[in-house]
């Protein structure tokens, strides 16, 4: 019987074996890329007025494009933290531009659009919307993408 049961776990570990081999992701000796099967994805939950971490925020998420350049990445962007993509107000343009430009999407909530006055006109040029910004970081998350609180 005990041998039996050995043999059990050692034919289901040997079966295995090759879909864990497999899921394990590569790195470079560098460390700075790992190789897998699709990309990573991202969703950022930006709520933050404050212009500092606004900043830190732009670092990170040049970071992440320079780490791994085929990450999706979303920044939904709602609240007071709004006016980061506002034309007329924002500090960070070049760098949200730049952003774009790596395929980083932001996107403006439109309840939070709606009760700061803020029209889709005033929008950085580039910038999507979305209804609600809380309902697109859960749809992602359902889609199993990572989620990062700013």
């Amino acid at each position: 019987m005990k041998q039996r049961l050995i043999f059990i776990l050692m034919a289901l570990l040997l079966a295995s074996a090759p879909s864990w081999a497999q899921s394990k992701a590569t790195t470079k000796a560098s460390g700075a890329a790992v190789a897998q099967a699709r990309p990573h994805r991202i969703v950022y939950d930006m709520t933050v007025a404050d212009t500092a971490r606004q900043a830190m925020l732009m670092r990170q998420l040049n970071n992440i494009k320079r780490g791994w350049p085929e990450a999706e990445v979303e920044v939904v962007v709602h609240g007071k933290a709004l006016f980061m993509l506002v034309s007329d107000k924002t500090h960070n343009a070049e760098e949200i531009k730049a952003l774009q430009a790596k395929g980083v999407v932001f996107a403006a909530c439109e309840n939070s659009m709606r009760a700061l006055d803020v029209k889709k006109e005033q929008l950085l040029s580039g910038v999507n919307t979305v209804p609600m910004g809380v309902g697109e970081i859960i749809m992602k998350q359902e889609e199993g993408w990572g989620y990062i609180k700013f």
